[in-house]
């Protein structure tokens, strides 16, 4: 629960100019970066002012985000490396990429569960370990006598249960029913949208005890949440199925490491598989542990840079917000010259008084549209006039206005 905005909280005015100033943190792809044209944009790591941020998985800290920034994205799903209540409390809408990412961790999730099933990594270090100077015909006899020792089980005929249904969720349980698996899923808060996305042989559960309670195998795809994180615990894994294994994809703090070690030594979780090592987990032969790679391939990041770039060229050219994990999503066509967007506390009255001070000047509204979203409330309102600065001050001295932005240009 984000907390409430101070009722003292400034408007602020940004005027829309001929250039926008990003500035950039990480490495983020060409693709994405050549989304902002020269003409129209300043990009680059080293910008003043800027009026957007855009970033990967830079640590921002609050006294980092200048007076200048109207919006951040961040290219990626995860966003708790971004002050997100400090940006609700500033009307600075905070951008992510869901789904951008999500082939790239569906492949790894199978991967791991392959890696899981049969012991293929101690396999290759013990194929690897051995001395180059033994005759080809003495190794192979060598590897006949010892395959046994990495013998495993086939994934066709067990149970997947996937816990959270989203982008990510959805494309490895299909994966899971390619595999002729038997596939459940569990999610709290499943969407219209993803509900759609779903195959019809997935079995939904009432809740995650019950899943785990059938599953060989559980992979986590869950945003970190407060109804989410320390999910796996000691209660739930007392649930788990005899010799199951958990993959996490999903985030670090949905774990807690100390239950999951407690599965593994009493042998109610036979492996753990992770994008997310921890100390405790060194050097167990129950575990495999990568280093946070689940995104990591070119494809991935090209897609969340552009899906990232896109929807602030949205927000800036037109005000539109798509993908905001703190502002409602709302876009409207643009009709006329000029648009003003307004942030606000969400509280009843605040648009009839901004439409009543519009219409005490004399303009006339085109086109409005108004959506909120926690304590948040945004609205995108056309305007057939240019509106004077002594009206736009107005509005903005509004109490729980928190920002006001002029945005003028030919409709696109």
């Amino acid at each position: 629960m984000r907390p409430a905005m101070p009722h003292n909280a400034p408007a602020s005015l940004v005027v829309h100019g001929v250039m926008h100033r990003i500035k950039t943190y990480n490495a983020i792809s060409s693709k994405g970066l050549d989304r902002f044209e020269l003409e129209r944009y300043e990009v680059g790591q080293d910008i003043a002012n800027p009026d957007a941020l855009l970033l990967r998985s830079y640590k921002l800290k609050e006294d980092e985000i200048p007076d200048s920034v109207t919006a951040i994205a961040r290219a990626g799903a995860g966003f708790n490396n971004i002050p997100l209540a400090r940006c609700s409390e500033r009307g600075i809408p905070v951008f992510n990429t869901p789904g951008a990412n999500a082939n790239a961790v569906k492949e790894l999730a199978v991967a791991a569960m392959l890696l899981a099933s049969r012991d293929i990594v101690g396999g290759i270090a013990f194929a690897q370990s051995q001395d180059a100077t033994m005759s080809a015909q003495d190794m192979n006899a060598l590897m006949e006598r010892e395959k046994k020792r990495f013998a495993g089980a086939e994934l066709a005929g067990k149970t997947l249960g996937v816990v959270g249904l989203g982008a990510i969720g959805s494309l490895v349980a299909r994966m899971g029913l390619d595999f002729e698996m038997d596939v459940v899923g569990f999610d709290p808060a499943l969407s219209v949208e993803a509900a759609w996305r779903l195959p019809s042989d997935v079995q939904r559960m009432e809740n995650v005890q019950s899943l785990v309670a059938r599953s060989d195998f559980v992979s986590l795809h869950l945003p970190v949440l407060d109804s989410t994180r320390g999910l796996v615990n000691a209660e739930m894994l007392s649930h788990l199925k005899q010799g199951s294994c958990l993959l996490n994809f999903a985030r670090e703090e949905i774990v807690l490491i100390d239950a999951v070690v407690s599965a593994l030594n009493s042998g109610q979780l036979r492996r753990y598989v992770t994008d997310f090592p921890h100390p405790q987990l060194l050097g167990r032969q129950d575990t495999l542990l990568m280093p946070h790679i689940g995104a990591s391939t070119a494809e991935a990041e090209e897609n969340c840079a552009v899906m990232a770039a896109n929807q602030l060229k949205a927000f800036l050219e037109h005000g539109n917000i798509r993908n905001s994990v703190n502002f409602p999503a709302i876009e409207l066509d643009r009709t006329t010259d000029y648009r003003i967007t307004i942030a606000n506390r969400n509280e009843p009255g605040t648009l009839s008084h901004i439409l009543t001070l519009i219409g005490d000047d004399g303009l006339n509204v085109a086109d409005l549209l108004n959506k909120s979203v926690g304590d948040i409330a945004y609205n995108i309102v056309d305007l057939d006039e240019l509106p004077q600065q002594a009206l736009l001050d107005k509005i903005g001295g509004l109490e729980g206005v928190i920002n006001l932005r002029l945005i003028e240009g030919e409709p696109a």
